[in-house]
């Protein structure tokens, strides 16, 4: 993937936002195999976390061919640690790295960190010039050890390195492309300054949530806020992503057409459902002729949905191991909805310990709702 793989990308641009403790890499793996969307995130992960190699806390930075373009995100106040970070993320093969400025947990934002740059802007111009400097750096040549990483984050990150056969010391080395996602404010909507002030720092891509720290998920994404800062990012040749509170395929149509931006991310709307960007190319089509978006996606039959789970809870499984399985049980709530007793489905499936109990409780529904031969669920591994 080139330096350049934002602007050859098919317009209008339809992602899957980061969702820190959700986007992991069985979620991607699973969105990326049944929808494909245009761009996927990682979950965000600390530049401290990065530089001290722990391999446990590098799961965030797991990824698969099929997920790609895939773009790292990563989090901090430290430019020294962005620096590093950045060389790390590019040893990995990422496509592209995305500085958060938007989350608003108040153990993130509190420390300065997250959303909470968007009260130092001098700070987070610097975290994006020493981001890019490693990335330059590391495209020049320069190595892991040589901007001092302890010998047990080389191994870990070699760890990594080694689920990717083609990652190897004679890769091509090129710049991947900054990008930085953030919010309209901290606790005010101040997005035309945020937004020139961001700028400043020439980033690829700006993605907005719409909506303030403070605001945390509460009320309405503004999208006419968002819309006035398309405006001034486009005017310097940056694209403008737009994200909140987009559910299907149709609003992220009209949030499209009426925002002006160059595209959108989905995040809670893919929650149980990877199916969502699959038709991705009916919207290009749509706004490409003017037309109006007229269609009903299908919904996943009932088996499909119950042979997603499965692959989803395997996938996890094979990747996080068994006794993390506890982080899936809210994916597997996600799924239980639109069906009879879904409700009562989802109170069980958060209690689940494994591949096996999940597939046990989906044919025990089976046989209790009348299904005379229920289908045997197939099993797939990533």
């Amino acid at each position: 993937m080139t330096a350049s793989f934002w602007k050859t990308l098919p317009q209008p641009i339809i992602g899957l936002a980061p969702m820190d403790g959700v986007t992991d890499s069985a979620f991607r793996y699973i969105v990326a195999t049944y929808g494909k969307p245009d761009i996927v995130f990682t979950e965000f992960t600390n530049v401290h976390d990065i530089c001290s190699g722990r391999l446990k806390v590098l799961d965030s930075l797991r990824y698969s061919e099929v997920e790609r373009p895939v773009i790292a995100q990563i989090y901090g106040k430290d430019p020294a640690l962005f620096y590093q970070a950045a060389h790390v993320v590019c040893e990995l093969g990422f496509d592209g790295l995305d500085i958060n400025m938007g989350c608003p947990s108040k153990n993130v934002a509190s420390s300065g960190s997250g959303a909470g740059l968007i009260r130092t802007p001098n700070l987070a111009l610097e975290l994006m010039d020493h981001a890019r400097k490693g990335i330059q750096d590391w495209a020049a040549g320069q190595s892991l050890a040589e901007i001092g990483l302890k010998p047990s984050a080389l191994q870990a990150i070699a760890q990594l390195k080694a689920e990717h056969p083609d990652l190897t010391e004679y890769q091509e080395r090129a710049s991947i492309p900054l990008s930085v996602k953030t919010r309209l404010g901290f606790d005010c909507n101040i997005i035309d300054e945020w937004s020139d002030c961001l700028i400043q720092g020439h980033p690829e891509v700006i993605s907005m949530h719409g909506r303030t720290l403070s605001q945390m998920y509460r009320g309405q994404s503004d999208w006419k806020a968002i819309a006035q800062a398309a405006t001034r990012i486009r005017q310097h040749g940056i694209l403008a992503i737009g994200n909140g509170d987009i559910k299907s395929l149709t609003e992220a149509h009209q949030r499209i057409e009426t925002s002006g931006v160059h595209g959108v991310l989905i995040g809670r709307g893919a929650l149980g459902n990877p199916w969502i960007f699959q038709e991705i190319e009916q919207v290009r089509q749509a706004i490409t002729t003017g037309s109006q978006l007229e269609w009903k996606t299908s919904e996943p039959s009932l088996d499909e949905k119950f042979q997603a789970m499965i692959n989803h809870a395997e996938c996890f499984e094979t990747i996080h191991g068994t006794e993390r399985f506890v982080r899936m049980r809210k994916h597997l709530g996600w799924y239980c909805s639109s069906f009879p007793h879904a409700a009562a489905m989802r109170a069980k499936m958060v209690r689940t310990n494994s591949t096996q109990d999940v597939t046990n409780l989906l044919q025990a529904y089976l046989k209790e709702q009348a299904v005379t031969e229920p289908p045997a669920f197939a099993s797939t591994s990533a």
